[in-house]
């Protein structure tokens, strides 16, 4: 398997080319860093004349000058410097913009099989964490290799000019460094994978917890909670001590090498021979630029540090990049559906799964019926619904939409004849009078927003609110009740005003006189509308058209309220007496 894994060289490329689309910025960027760097060589070599003529041989022309070439060198690095320095940056916020958009406009196109098979932490973790790594190791680190290289070619160039034999000396050590960092460089990456996965299931927990903090609470399941987190999280300190322990022990080795070489060529430089043909200032000078390579062979070495961690989170996030979005090849736009629905020998099962989730699917639903569909959990009904807007795509046989096949539409056009309320109601970060026109935004008037919300019976708790429409409501309306939240779910859906609409249970969280209320406005709603209505209860389905029941991903049973009942043995009549029956105990239990 090993010759699936994503190629380190290749990756890192493909990272690199969000930074080329910066090319102006980038190249002036460069500018700035080879100038810096070369101010470096500038201050070694600086150091001869200083030495000779101002110590030495007390000559006044050279101490006139060497303190306004010094501050010269200064300026012009502190130029050079903010140039490169803030360039990068510039360029690294703005691959984070666009890394972040581009994850996020692909996040909106992938199909539900995707979300089936991915944590919603796991996702965070890419927009969170991965991002900024991946800014790190194409703009930090690059400015580190390209800085600190032209800094070292310069004082190596330097100190050959000064005396070949004493550099030769510190060069022999360089293969030792290069073996070194190969060695580490495969651990690095190693880690920091499991480093990528393990801030993903961070943010798992603490968003499973955020959501789930009631139930949490209630259940008594803090110990339990906190006792998975603490695994995670030790996991996570696990990795990140893995990877500090192999940083610790590479870096010291690499400078204990060159330590060692510096030695040499303070022994060599010291032998009789040697330093009669060295005057003080080209000693100095040598000395000082060898001293100045260290800090920039130290981080070129521990750069190799952010240029893995920046692969590991590059294949993370180009993984989610290069999955394939919703199959949206069809080229077919309708301007129009009176809302004919034929589900034509359908069948269904998920890519994860060799279970057969719908067989031999047969169903007409007529332009302005309602359709009702029951079953026990995990018939199929819900599956069956969410095939007509291709929230899946069928695996068998197809689905048409007034006699055209719903492949051969766009998505866009197929979907924006269909208004859904579901059951988990969506409730967005932002004002109720956004959420109820959402979909529609700036094409809905605010007559059409109070209309509709004034038909789903929401405008009664609306107008008790300080700011009326335009309340925020915050992260999933958090501020709204459950039947709140539901009717502000149906006021979108009648906003739509689409030709289909899909019911999954839309009065389940309204109370006994609310419930009421939306009954009549459904009735209005559902008026020369084709709905397909998935059903829990089934005393909110009596008036239907037609009830498909499920058993087992397939119809067993088609017709009326009163015609289902009637039969006897029959999978509704079964499902009817039991409800009927926990509705009777239920009476007789209460206050």
């Amino acid at each position: 398997m090993q010759e699936n894994k994503p190629d380190s060289m290749q990756t890192y490329k493909r990272l690199l080319s969000y930074v080329t689309q910066y090319w102006a910025v980038f190249l002036l960027a460069v500018a700035g860093m080879i100038v810096a760097a070369l101010t470096e060589t500038a201050f070694a070599a600086l150091m001869e004349p200083m030495l000779n003529g101002s110590f030495v041989k007390k000559d006044p022309d050279v101490i006139a000058w060497v303190p306004l070439a010094l501050i010269g060198i200064f300026v012009v690095r502190t130029a050079g410097s903010f140039v490169s320095g803030y360039g990068m940056s510039w360029i690294g916020r703005n691959l984070i913009l666009t890394v972040r958009q581009q994850m996020f406009s692909k996040m909106l196109a992938l199909p539900d099989s995707y979300f089936d098979q991915t944590e919603s932490g796991q996702i965070i973790s890419k927009f969170v964490y991965d991002s900024e790594q991946v800014a790190n190791a194409a703009t930090k680190s690059i400015t580190i290799l390209i800085r600190d290289s032209v800094t070292l070619v310069a004082l190596f160039g330097w100190m050959l000019y000064l005396n070949v034999i004493l550099t030769l000396t510190f060069v022999v050590v360089t293969p030792l460094i290069g073996v070194l960092i190969a060695i580490v460089s495969k651990r690095f990456r190693s880690i920091s994978r499991r480093i990528q996965n393990s801030m993903g299931d961070v943010s798992s927990i603490v968003d499973q917890s955020v959501r789930g903090q009631r139930v949490i609470k209630i259940f008594g399941g803090q110990a339990f909670e906190s006792g998975s987190f603490t695994a995670i999280n030790k996991q996570n300190r696990r990795q990140q001590l893995k990877l500090a322990i192999t940083t610790a022990l590479s870096v010291p080795v690499i400078q204990l090498i060159i330590a060692i070489a510096l030695a040499g060529v303070i022994y060599i430089a010291t032998m009789k021979g040697v330093i009669e043909d060295i005057d003080v200032g080209t000693f100095m000078s040598f000395f000082i630029a060898m001293m100045m390579l260290f800090a920039p062979m130290k981080r070129l070495t521990n750069v190799n540090v952010d240029i893995q961690k920046g692969i590991a989170a590059s294949i993370s996030i180009f993984e989610l990049l290069d999955q394939p979005a919703e199959n949206d090849n069809g080229d077919k736009q309708l301007t129009q559906v009176a809302g004919d629905i034929q589900y034509k020998n359908v069948g269904f099962k998920y890519e994860t799964s060799h279970r057969q989730i719908l067989s031999d699917i047969n169903l007409q639903i007529e332009s302005g019926k309602t359709v009702a569909f029951v079953g026990r959990s995990g018939s199929g009904k819900t599956t069956l619904v969410n095939l007509l807007p291709r929230l899946y795509e069928i695996t068998e046989g197809e689905i048409e939409i007034d006699g055209h096949n719903s492949r051969d539409l766009s998505l866009q056009s197929l979907r924006q004849h269909i208004a859904y309320v579901g059951q988990e109601t969506v409730i967005f970060s932002a004002t109720l009078k956004d959420n109820i026109a959402y979909g529609l935004m700036d094409d809905a008037t605010d007559e059409d927003i109070i209309r509709a919300a004034e038909a789903a019976h929401a405008m009664e708790f609306i107008n008790e609110l300080p700011d009326g429409l335009n309340t925020w409501i915050g992260d999933g309306g958090i501020q709204l009740s459950g039947g709140q939240r539901q009717r502000i779910a149906i006021a979108r859906a009648l906003l739509r005003n689409a030709p289909i609409l899909i019911l999954d249970e839309a009065t389940s969280a309204l109370d006994t006189e609310s419930e009421r209320h939306i009954q009549e406005a459904l009735e209005e709603l559902v008026k020369n509308r084709t709905t397909l209505v998935i059903a829990h209860r089934l005393s909110t389905i009596e008036n239907a058209d037609s009830i498909v029941v499920m058993d087992k991903g397939r119809i067993v049973e088609q017709g009326s309220h009163q015609e289902l009942i009637r039969l006897q043995n029959g999978h509704y009549s079964a499902l009817h007496q039991i409800q009927f029956k926990d509705a009777n105990s239920t009476d007789q239990i209460a206050p």
